[in-house]
């Protein structure tokens, strides 16, 4: 049995408060599941560029790594190590934020993800086109990381927004909604059986006071 509202006088103005409330309430649930649907098909939508994201990015790095292993063959681990000393740039990450059905989800960037040679500051004397070569495939492979890191953060915000929406539909459906409809119907038995006392309480005085009028007649 649904348990209704405690504490409720039932009066006509009380069951006028709570009808509204229903009606509110039935309004909010409608628009919560339209939200949490539409939530639900953007989740899957991004789900599957992230596997694609994963799938580039994953492919890029193996691409990088073959190029690091080829030059470290051709000019040795010690001169990749030294190269990668001299690096003077680093990478910088720009953040922005764009909103995907009221989810603020970050937007990320790479500033400019592909260096010169005289950016790299190695020399060239001693070093490969081999390296270079590598570097090019890191910067692009560091770039798909990146794309593939704001797509995910992207799928955890919109499964913690699916399950707060959900949590408030069930919220709604299984609990709020019941007991304010079984307020409502209790508050209207109240006064159903409020009026019939009356109407019998009436009648009795109208049946008391004829037959006072007869006998005073």
């Amino acid at each position: 049995m649904v348990e209704r509202i405690e504490g409720i006088n039932p009066t006509r103005m009380e069951l006028l408060r709570l009808k509204k409330r229903v009606k509110l309430a039935e309004k909010g649930h409608k628009l919560l599941k339209e939200k949490r649907d539409a939530l639900i098909m953007e989740f899957f939508n991004i789900l599957e560029e992230a596997k694609n994201a994963r799938k580039v990015a994953e492919e890029k790095l193996m691409e990088a790594y073959k190029a690091l292993i080829t030059a470290e063959a051709y000019v040795g681990t010690q001169k990749v190590v030294e190269a990668s000393y001299s690096i003077r740039k680093e990478a910088k990450l720009e953040f922005f934020s764009r909103s995907i059905m009221g989810v603020r989800v970050p937007v990320l960037e790479v500033e400019d993800p592909e260096t010169t040679i005289l950016d790299r500051g190695y020399g060239l004397s001693d070093t490969s086109i081999l390296l270079d070569d590598a570097c090019r495939k890191f910067e692009k492979a560091l770039d798909a990381v990146v794309k593939l890191a704001e797509i995910e953060r992207a799928i955890y915000l919109l499964a913690e927004e699916i399950e707060k929406t959900k949590r408030r539909v069930n919220s709604l459906e299984n609990i709020i909604l019941p007991r304010l409809r079984a307020t409502v119907k209790y508050i209207k038995m109240r006064l159903d059986e409020m009026e019939r006392e009356s109407f019998f309480r009436l009648k009795r005085i109208k049946s008391m006071i004829e037959k006072r009028g007869r006998a005073m007649a």
